[in-house]
């Protein structure tokens, strides 16, 4: 069996979440053990290749990172053992082989409307989440920042006008206080009834507590029912975080997390439908 073969074929680039294409025989070459009955390609995601896949009794993920992260990996993997040891609902890396990795496939769903009882989940995940991760060390890094300073080049070059709105984005400092995932949208959660999931933590980083719980809240629509939403996952969260925060400290982060995202959206879809829904 070709390591080329399995792993550098690409696709049409019709299913966003699959750039390699893989077959169910050479998804068993790859894992003889499991006994794999189906796989599933994802329609979601524009960076790694995604699939859903099953043996007769469990159903897992399988991921490629279509990135030269290989040291991201290797943290990432560490950081889900680390939460997943005190409780938290987390996928573990299961294998991997040749660059491709099975994680654990969590029980539930992605919510579609934000309720009262995600965001008081929320309130309590992050909150141990970030008592666990402010114990670990946490390198210093840039993502962020370079991130910006990407998308900020690439908008004054082909949107200008919403170049003037995402302007003052230059002057951000991302400071760093412990590890946080950092992008915890409706689409990184799993609902199992009340209880939360959390995925997709590869591009976790360095960065604020404030932040994280910044982003989560326009990730779940807090501006829509703003004072409400913000103080239930306060209420929630202060109970145990490591760091109390203050709404006011809070509301201003999400400023900077609407913007943030609504330009990254300019940026990678070249279209700005989806910065429009975070700009409203």
């Amino acid at each position: 069996m070709e390591k080329r073969k399995i792993i550098r074929r690409m696709c049409s680039g019709e299913l966003m979440g699959v750039k390699t294409q893989l077959s169910l025989h050479e998804l068993n070459q790859l894992f003889p053990s499991y006994g794999f009955t189906e796989i599933k390609p994802t329609i979601s995601g524009i960076i790694d290749t995604t699939y859903i896949i099953h043996n007769e009794t469990t159903g897992y993920i399988l991921k490629r990172y279509e990135r030269d992260i290989t040291r991201k990996i290797e943290l990432d993997i560490k950081l889900l053992n680390e939460l997943k040891s005190v409780g938290l609902n987390v996928p573990a890396c299961l294998d991997s082989n040749y660059g491709w990795y099975i994680y654990e496939k969590l029980e539930g769903k992605q919510p579609t409307n934000t309720k009262s009882y995600h965001i008081q989940a929320l309130g309590r995940f992050l909150a141990k989440m970030h008592s666990q991760t402010s114990k670990m060390r946490c390198d210093s890094n840039r993502i962020i920042e370079d991130e910006v300073t990407q998308s900020l080049k690439y908008v004054k070059e082909n949107f200008f006008a919403y170049y003037k709105r995402f302007e003052f984005l230059k002057n951000f400092t991302h400071k760093h206080e412990a590890i946080i995932h950092g992008d915890i949208f409706k689409d990184n959660t799993i609902f199992n009834g009340r209880k939360i999931g959390v995925i997709d933590f590869i591009d976790s980083s360095c960065g604020t507590f404030a932040y994280d719980v910044a982003v989560t809240l326009v990730g779940f629509d807090a501006r829509e029912r703003h004072d409400y939403y913000i103080n239930l996952f306060l209420k929630n969260y202060n109970q145990h975080a490591p760091k109390k925060l203050s709404k006011k400290v809070v509301k201003e982060k999400m400023k900077f997390a609407a913007n943030f995202f609504a330009l990254k959206r300019v940026h990678e879809y070249k279209n700005t439908s989806r910065a429009k829904e975070l700009l409203k």
